[in-house]
C-alpha cells in the first residue's frame, strides 16, 4: 500500500515514516509520569516533531504487562484536550486506544488516526471506525490481555498467527465498509510473545508485508531488546535504532518510537543507500 487514508491527510508511505510516542500516563513503562500533563504533553509532542515526527501518537492509558485498566473518564481527561490542541500542528495525530467512547470523542476532535492494540475487539469499536468516512486505523495482535499476556505467551508459530489473526480483523472491518488504504497492521512485539517469536516476527515480515496492507513496527524500548543486549529501559536508545532499521528494510512502513531524532537520522541514511542502488 502505497497511500495510507487518515482523516485530513493521505499520507504517502514510499518512504518510511516516524510515528514520535506521547504517553501522558503516569505509568508507561518506558517513559511514565514524564509527561504526564497535557501542558507537558504538548510541548514534548513541539520536540519531536522538530526532531523530525512525522505523526504524533498519544496515549492515556498504559499498555504494559500488568498494567491495570485506566477508567473511561480519566482517559478522556488525558487525551482529549491533548488532540484539541494538537489538531493545529497541521500533522497526523494518533489516539492510542480501545475504548469506543474514547475513539469517537478524539475522531469528532479532528484526530486522524486511531491506534488500537485490541484490533477494535472491544464492544463498540468496529462501528466507530467504520462509521468515520475516511479516519486511517492500525490494527495490532495481542496474544490475552495486557495483565496476563506475559504471564502466559503464545505457542506455536508466532508469523502464521498473527498473520491469521490480523487478516480475519481486517476482513470483518471491510465487510462494514472500511476501505483497505484506511488499515494498517501492526504484529504487536511485546504483547504476548516470546523474545524468539518477537524476533522470528521481525526476521520473516515478509509474510505480512506480502498481504497488502502497511505494517507499523513498534520496537522501540521493548523488553525484547532488553533481553539480547541486557541494558535496561532507559538505556536501549541504540537497541531500538536498529530494530526500527532494520524493521523498515524488511517492509515496515511505519516505526512508532520514543527516539525520534536518533531514528530519523538513521532512516535519512538507509534512505541514501537505497536511492543510489
Amino acid at each position: 500500500m502505497a497511500l495510507w487514508q487518515t482523516t485530513r491527510f493521505r499520507l504517502d508511505l514510499t518512504r518510511p515514516l516516524v510515528m514520535g510516542i506521547v504517553n501522558n500516563t503516569p505509568d508507561s513503562f518506558s517513559d511514565g509520569g514524564h509527561h504526564h500533563s497535557v501542558t507537558a504533553a504538548l510541548r514534548h509532542a513541539e520536540k519531536l516533531l522538530k526532531d523530525g515526527a512525522h505523526i504524533l501518537d498519544i496515549g492515556g492509558e498504559s499498555t504494559r504487562p500488568g498494567s491495570p485498566p485506566v477508567p473511561l473518564e480519566e482517559e478522556m481527561r488525558r487525551v482529549l484536550p491533548f488532540v484539541q490542541a494538537a489538531v493545529q500542528f497541521g500533522v497526523p495525530i494518533s489516539v492510542d486506544t480501545y475504548k469506543a467512547q474514547v475513539m469517537q470523542a478524539v475522531l469528532d476532535a479532528g484526530a486522524d488516526i486511531i491506534n488500537d492494540v485490541w484490533a477494535l475487539r472491544q464492544p463498540g469499536a468496529q462501528s466507530v471506525v467504520a462509521n468515520h468516512p475516511q479516519c486511517g486505523v492500525v490494527l495490532m495482535h495481542m496474544h490475552k490481555t495486557p495483565q496476563d499476556m506475559q504471564q502466559t505467551p503464545m505457542q506455536g508459530d508466532a508469523v502464521a498467527q498473527v498473520q491469521n489473526f490480523l487478516a480475519q480483523q481486517t476482513q470483518a472491518l471491510v465487510a462494514l465498509g472500511v476501505e483497505r488504504q484506511r488499515i494498517v497492521w501492526d504484529y504487536g512485539i511485546g504483547f504476548g510473545k516470546t523474545v524468539a517469536q518477537n524476533f522470528a516476527l521481525l526476521a520473516h515480515q515478509a509474510a505480512l508485508t506480502g498481504q497488502g496492507f502497511a505494517l507499523l513496527a513498534g520496537w522501540s524500548r521493548k523488553s525484547s531488546l532488553g533481553q539480547v543486549t541486557n541494558h535496561p529501559v532507559e538505556e536501549r536508545m541504540v537497541p531500538s535504532v536498529t530494530a526500527a532499521v532494520l524493521a523498515v528494510e524488511r517492509g515496515a512502513r511505519i516505526v512508532r518510537v520514543h527516539d525520534v531524532a536518533e531514528t530519523v537520522s538513521a532512516l535519512a541514511v538507509w534512505q541514501a543507500m537505497h536511492d543510489n542502488e
